[in-house]
């Protein structure tokens, strides 16, 4: 739990950066949300990386996840603008699982 928190962390903030500073940024509370999505693929694709898991309650996780993500940007924005943070969120997740592909264990963890 404490290495997936970590993976959030790190991963939103070098977002952030990136965004803010290097990409040109829209607003930086947009900035902040699309930076929080890509962090919490990170962190929930670490977090739900145990090959004894069924891949149900991975997939539920996830979605949750994804529900958070909408949830939020409609309070704080508009659908248009809370769609590009989904999309950042599965990409993350699916290039975690990309990753761990390679690897025999086909997980990060181990």
């Amino acid at each position: 739990m404490q290495r997936a928190i970590l993976f959030f962390i790190i991963g939103t903030t070098a977002s952030f950066v990136a965004n803010y500073y290097f990409f040109g940024s829209q607003e930086w509370k947009l900035d902040l949300y699309y930076s929080i999505a890509f962090g919490l693929g990170w962190g929930l694709s670490y977090f739900v990386d145990h090959p004894e898991w069924p891949l149900f309650k991975k997939l539920g996780i996830s979605f949750l996840g994804i529900a958070l993500l909408v949830g939020v940007g409609l309070l704080l924005f508009d659908f248009v603008l809370a769609v590009p943070a989904i999309i950042k969120f599965s990409t993350v997740f699916v290039a975690y699982y990309l990753i761990a592909s390679f690897k025999a264990s086909k997980s990060l963890r181990q």
